[in-house]
């Protein structure tokens, strides 16, 4: 047990905490707009962002490649402007856990925004409230046990990644590797000491989180 390496455990952890608050600076946005805006665009753009909960992990990780990778424009622009690489690197990694964690926060964010009645936003503008100040003041307040739910569901879904950041990050060791996929690597070179620990760990902050959902859940529901 001495000889294992922890680097996976924290790297997964950076990760999945950095993905999380990416995933917070944007996905709140885009849930406000989508539980304030109905009809055939607003409707589009959900579709667009649930696309990565039933897109094969492969599928996501080969669309980060042709975008971001050392061919496409982007990432020769980077690469060029500001000697900067995403492919194979905790950056992507980081990129790609927050976009297969991302929807699960939109999703819930915006159900928790679209049950705050109409008539408490209303009597904010007529007191001369902007709509910045509305959702920061009062629907925040009101929805932030269902907001609260998405960010747990977000960061166990970055913690636990695994396709998407083999195909964008690879597998490298101190440098790439994070905790699944550490798993699959000591299993196929026999390491159970290794493998032993990072499952009880993802185990463990698995079901803390679930628990924490729940709970949140069944205090929504009594209101």
């Amino acid at each position: 047990m001495s000889n294992v390496n922890l680097f996976p455990l924290f790297l997964s952890f950076r990760v999945a905490v950095t993905a999380t608050c990416i995933s917070i600076l944007f996905g709140l946005p885009i849930a406000y707009f989508l539980s304030r805006k109905q009809g055939k665009i607003s409707d589009f753009f959900d579709t667009l962002t649930n696309l990565p909960v039933v897109l094969p992990p492969t599928v996501l990780g080969y669309y980060l490649l042709v975008l971001l990778g050392r061919q496409s424009w982007v990432g020769k622009f980077l690469e060029e402007q500001f000697d900067i690489m995403i492919v194979f690197t905790p950056t992507g990694a980081i990129i790609a856990s927050t976009v297969v964690s991302i929807p699960y926060l939109i999703k819930a964010s915006k159900t928790a925004l679209s049950e705050i009645n109409e008539d408490f936003l209303n009597a904010a503008r007529l007191l001369g409230r902007n709509e910045l100040n509305i959702f920061l003041t009062i629907m925040i307040p009101i929805a932030w046990r269902g907001i609260i739910s998405g960010i747990t569901m977000s960061f166990v879904r970055a913690l636990g990644d695994f396709g998407t950041t083999l195909m964008v990050a690879g597998s490298i060791p101190d440098k790439t590797l994070t905790m699944p996929i550490a798993i699959y690597d000591a299993l196929q070179a026999g390491n159970k000491d290794m493998a032993n620990l990072l499952v009880i760990v993802m185990t463990s902050v698995s079901i803390v989180v679930l628990y924490i959902v729940n709970r949140l859940e069944k205090k929504m529901k009594k209101g």
